[in-house]
């Protein structure tokens, strides 16, 4: 119900976009945190880190969903919309792959194009879900 000055949907839309800067703080600290773990872990076991575009995009995928599910799953949603989520961070490489394997794009572009699409992608997967994301419930 919203009020003549439309305050109810105001804050909802408060909440949806203050949500979806948390999970991108999230996504960050995941990047840092499992990237620092990840890179300590092959060091002590005298491991070099596989070289390539795609696997530093995989890594990094990876790492932020991490992050992004734990704070989704703190914040009460559950395994459906953080699983969806993930989705929205890994599905623009099964675009860019092959567009770097035919040499349409390079190397070092691919984390840029695959930000370019999953930051979209996953504020469209919220809005498919507004009611979710925009509860005060998830805040």
């Amino acid at each position: 119900m919203t009020t003549d000055t439309g305050r109810p949907r105001t804050i909802a839309w408060r909440h949806f976009l203050r949500h979806y800067l948390e999970m991108i703080a999230a996504m960050v600290v995941g990047m840092a945190v499992l990237g620092i773990a990840v890179r300590g872990l092959l060091t002590l076991a005298d491991l070099e880190f596989p070289g390539g575009a795609e696997w530093s995009s995989l890594e990094m995928a990876a790492e932020m969903s991490a992050g992004m599910v734990i704070w989704m799953r703190y914040r009460g949603h559950g395994w459906a919309s953080s699983l969806e989520m993930t989705g929205a961070m890994v599905a623009p490489l099964a675009v860019l792959f092959p567009l770097l394997w035919l040499g349409a794009i390079p190397g070092d572009s691919l984390m840029l194009l695959e930000h370019l699409v999953m930051l979209p992608a996953m504020f469209l997967i919220m809005l498919r879900r507004r009611a979710e994301y925009g509860s005060a419930r998830h805040v």
